[in-house]
């Protein structure tokens, strides 16, 4: 369940410190409720599901199959997907929100679709992603994705990498709560926290682990050090 502040609010901060992302290819061949419901056993604290080759059909029952992992014990987001967000609430699982990116739905209409109780992240790694995000409405988006800070092949499409100088020079500017992404593993969170991140997303330390729950041990430990 989404934590929310004593106004009632979403609470971003509670839930994004460490953030993995599902790559099914990086998980097989266990599945990917499996690698999750280790993860965060070990501490991931918010699970975005991301399968870009999922057809709609295959992706609703892969985020229903995950949110029934988690059961409640962290947000589950959806990745893009709006409508598979929407399906998977209607099967009545447990997923809590939309990550989108700056090609995707724009963030103030999936905020109108998902209503005010779900999270809505948006990616944005320039300034001008930035002074838009500013520029949104109070409450539209709950945090920012920012990235890559480095190279990495998990999605190929990144920007081009930021590195950690970057990354904390782009964050001085960041009108809400961001999470870094890209690259990034337990050897990072230390400049990160410095840089003022707010959490760091993970995709393969984690998916590709050979014990994830290990790894998210590894990787929340040297966040909160």
């Amino acid at each position: 369940m989404v934590c929310q502040d004593s106004a009632g609010r979403r609470a971003p901060s509670s839930y994004l410190p460490l953030y993995l992302v599902t790559d099914t290819a990086l998980c097989s061949p266990r599945s990917v409720p499996d690698v999750v419901a280790l993860a965060v056993g070990g501490g991931a604290t918010c699970v975005q599901v991301r399968d870009k080759a999922a057809g709609g059909r295959a992706l609703v029952e892969l985020l229903v199959a995950v949110a029934d992992a988690v059961d409640g014990r962290v947000p589950v987001l959806v990745d893009d997907r709006v409508d598979v967000y929407l399906a998977a609430r209607a099967r009545g699982a447990r997923v809590d929100g939309v990550h989108v990116g700056q090609s995707d739905l724009p963030a103030d209409l999936v905020r109108q679709i998902v209503g005010p109780h779900a999270v809505v992240g948006l990616s944005a790694a320039t300034p001008e992603e930035f002074r838009r995000a500013a520029a949104l409405p109070p409450g539209t988006v709950d945090y920012l994705g920012v990235g890559a800070v480095y190279a990495t092949s998990t999605k190929p499409d990144h920007p081009v990498p930021l590195g950690l100088e970057g990354f904390a020079a782009l964050l001085a500017s960041a009108p809400l709560p961001s999470v870094a992404i890209g690259g990034l593993s337990a050897v990072d969170a230390a400049e990160l926290r410095r840089a003022g991140a707010a959490g760091m997303a993970v995709v393969s330390a984690v998916c590709a682990a050979a014990d994830p729950a290990a790894a998210a041990r590894d990787l929340i430990g040297a966040w909160n050090a």
